[in-house]
């Protein structure tokens, strides 16, 4: 695996390193040893799945709050998608600031999450599969969200009219 540095501290797009022969290819795609050895969580307590029927879903801008701050390792396994995080850690000097990334099932690219981080995604493709790695188990009297088009951020969305949650619409402005 090859780690690259993002413009955020502590968020990376991993990067596979593929091994091929006349049958296709073998690559690992997660190493407790590599995460632990960076300083990254190499903790992993649930993985989940996100099936989006339609191009421009939009799922985000989410996290959980402490105690359970989760990181998160997000891969697009069919289809493709824009992938964004928020840095909200107030003491960050990057703190409001986002980054995103194109994800698709050809390019095995996997962004990492740390804590304190928000986290979504835009559809580019209809039919497109997201699978979620998580340091923490789901807890829902934990989970927030901000708005995904919040000007507190200034996100360039790929579409600016996507398919969206009642919840994911209905986030108030963020504020410190």
């Amino acid at each position: 695996m090859r780690f690259e540095k993002t413009t955020l501290p502590g968020a990376y797009l991993i990067h596979l390193e593929p091994f091929h022969d006349e049958r296709g290819f073998f690559a690992r795609s997660w190493c407790h040893d590599e995460f632990e050895q960076r300083g990254l969580d190499a903790n992993l307590s649930q993985c989940s799945i996100s099936f989006n029927a339609h191009k421009s879903t939009l799922r985000g801008m989410h996290f959980q709050n402490a105690p359970h701050q989760e990181t998160k390792l997000v891969r697009c396994t069919r289809g493709a998608m824009y992938d964004v995080i928020i840095d909200l850690r107030p003491d960050s000097p990057t703190f409001r600031q986002w980054f995103g990334a194109e994800l698709t099932a050809e390019n095995y690219i996997t962004m990492y999450v740390p804590k304190g981080f928000a986290h979504g995604l835009q559809t580019l493709e209809d039919n497109t599969e997201a699978f979620y790695q998580m340091s923490e188990k789901y807890i829902p009297e934990l989970y927030r969200g901000v708005r995904w088009n919040d000007p507190a951020f200034g996100i360039d969305w790929p579409n600016t009219t996507p398919i969206l949650s009642t919840k994911d619409q209905t986030y108030p402005d963020y504020h410190i």
